[in-house]
């Protein structure tokens, strides 16, 4: 884990809870791809009001990463790479983009927690996204959809 800020937040976190000692180093990641909605975003986790994340199938693909996994751990940051808090992830289902839910975007927070909202957040996100990759959102592209709990921070 390269960031010092992630690798204390995980120290301090195994101490208490050392039955996670051999689990497979978390994630470090923020949401988005821009400071305002990056350190808006991990803001709600700390609050308790995001308790999901949505990623496109085809960027995960496109840049060569694993699914998530039930179980497994991230560790949340802002912006600029200070560690807030830790997740676990609880749920990953594959939807695709026009089957997404009303109860599905209560959990992930966003906005005025619209169905609207967040299919506007979303595909703008995913156009830019994907636009490196010559490819743009469809209706029927695949959500990865991960439901988490905050157990640290």
């Amino acid at each position: 884990m390269d960031n010092a800020s992630a690798r204390n937040m995980w120290g301090d976190y195994l101490d208490a809870h050392l039955e996670f000692a051999f689990v497979e180093t978390p994630k470090v990641l923020h949401f988005s791809d821009n400071e305002q909605e990056a350190d808006h975003s991990v803001d709600l986790v700390l609050k308790n009001l995001k308790n999901a994340a949505s990623f496109s199938l085809l960027g995960l693909q496109h840049r060569n990463e694993p699914l998530p996994k039930i179980g497994a751990f991230m560790i949340l940051t802002d912006w600029n790479g200070k560690a807030k808090c830790i997740v676990r992830t609880t749920a990953v289902k594959l939807k695709p983009f026009f089957s997404i839910t009303k109860e599905y975007v209560q959990l992930d927070g966003l906005g005025d927690k619209s169905l609207e909202y967040w299919k506007k957040y979303h595909w703008d996100y995913f156009s830019r996204e994907l636009g490196p990759f010559n490819r743009v959102p469809r209706d029927s592209m695949i959500v990865v959809c991960v439901e988490f709990e905050k157990v640290y921070g």
